[in-house]
């Protein structure tokens, strides 16, 4: 099988990609991030009542057409209690921002306009116009009206709006479940002495975390030897819990050692390809089991979170509904690079400003997929697309953002 282009790559995997059709009603503080699976309608209407939009008083603007009209004030509005009569001609009511508007009132003149006096009275400073500092009933929404829907990505104004039309819960599409399996007799977990010949397992974490950030749920079905019985059980485990994705994390070629694919095979999986035309990261697996998404990412562990951002990162916004996040950037070259093989390339870049705030990458010395410290270290990927010829200092070029920039 030939190796396949990164771009080619990805269009496959997500064809096939449709948002999960589950949902769950969860309580407002527990949907922040979650994606609605129906319309929602205000139960009630905000504000319920004309409502003052500052403290002052409220009046008719035809009795102060001009600055200097005297006002008896006959009572008082405020928030949560509100005057219970009804503003005639010459007659005022002391209010404050977000009280009811008293009946006969149509305007409130705001208190810095209006000159206090003795025996419960003020002189008007300032020109008073009809519905001034009023805030109609409904003006923010009406009872029954359509105000998010279906699809919507809540966040905290969002959660804000859905409390303030009455709702206490939220239906929401459930997050995609995806099952993570290691695999090789070399790994043991952290916290573990490695025995001889034996290493941490720790791209697990990684993947578990790149999960989580992209709105999906983890399965952990832990470190499984290279024995065809047990990545049987995994895999049935995965099956059994229904998850959306299974990623297997190193055993996808076809070493005498590596048997995930086969076994996988021999399970039922459809094999959409194997192998990519990038680096890190050649023997990337990606297939269909039963309905769930297979992606075999490579065992090196920083070969498998440039696979991971490539494929999974993208295939869990889709599932998940949510738009894919935005890692691309543009950057100046801060070292020569050299022209590139037929591979497309992910190198490893710090990333710093020059004089005019443009973005410099500067990519590291040594590249080897082990290598996570360096990786750690990067805030960027410089991307050199095959056959690219070589990058003088100072040449544009394409980065892939490993976490937010910082001003």
């Amino acid at each position: 099988m030939a190796l396949l282009a990164v771009e080619d790559a990805q269009e496959t995997l997500l064809k096939t990609a449709v948002p999960v059709s589950r949902r769950e009603t969860l309580k407002l503080d527990a949907a922040d991030g979650r994606v609605l699976a129906r319309d929602i309608q205000a139960r009630l209407t905000q504000p319920p009542f004309d409502a003052s939009a500052m403290d002052g008083y409220a009046l008719r603007a035809a009795d102060a057409p001009e600055p200097g009209a005297t006002l008896k004030v006959i009572g008082t509005s405020a928030a949560g209690h509100g005057f219970a009569g009804t503003v005639g001609p010459g007659e005022t009511v002391r209010i404050f921002t977000g009280a009811p508007v008293p009946a006969g009132a149509d305007t409130v003149l705001i208190q810095e306009d209006a000159e206090k006096l003795e025996g419960h009275a003020i002189r008007t400073t300032f020109a008073v116009t009809k519905g001034r500092h009023i805030r109609p009933r409904g003006q923010d929404f009406a009872e029954g009206e359509t105000v998010l829907t279906a699809g919507t990505r809540l966040d905290f104004s969002r959660l804000m709006l859905i409390a303030a039309m009455n709702h206490e819960s939220v239906e929401v599409f459930a997050r995609p479940l995806v099952a993570i399996l290691a695999t090789g007799d070399e790994l043991v977990t952290p916290g573990t002495p490695p025995g001889p010949h034996q290493i941490i397992g720790s791209n697990t974490f990684g993947i578990g975390a790149l999960v989580r950030q992209a709105g999906a749920d983890v399965i952990d079905l832990g470190i499984v030897p290279d024995n065809r019985d047990r990545i049987t059980a995994a895999i049935d485990e995965a099956r059994a819990a229904h998850a959306d994705v299974l990623v297997t994390l190193g055993g996808a070629s076809v070493g005498d050692h590596d048997l995930v694919q086969s076994t996988l095979l021999a399970a039922g999986m459809r094999l959409d390809f194997w192998r990519i035309a990038m680096r890190p990261g050649k023997p990337l697996m990606v297939g269909e089991l039963d309905g769930m998404h297979v992606l075999g990412l490579p065992g090196n562990p920083v070969s498998s979170m440039v696979c991971g951002l490539l494929f999974l990162e993208p295939l869990l916004a889709r599932l998940s509904g949510r738009p894919a996040i935005s890692r691309r950037a543009m950057a100046r070259t801060a070292t020569a690079l050299p022209a590139n093989d037929k591979r497309q390339d992910y190198l490893r870049a710090r990333l710093s400003r020059d004089a005019d705030g443009s973005l410099l990458a500067e990519s590291y010395g040594k590249q080897d997929s082990s290598m996570m410290k360096i990786f750690a270290r990067s805030d960027c990927l410089i991307v050199r697309p095959p056959h690219a010829p070589e990058l003088p200092v100072g040449a544009e070029t394409a980065v892939l953002l490993l976490r937010p920039l910082e001003n």
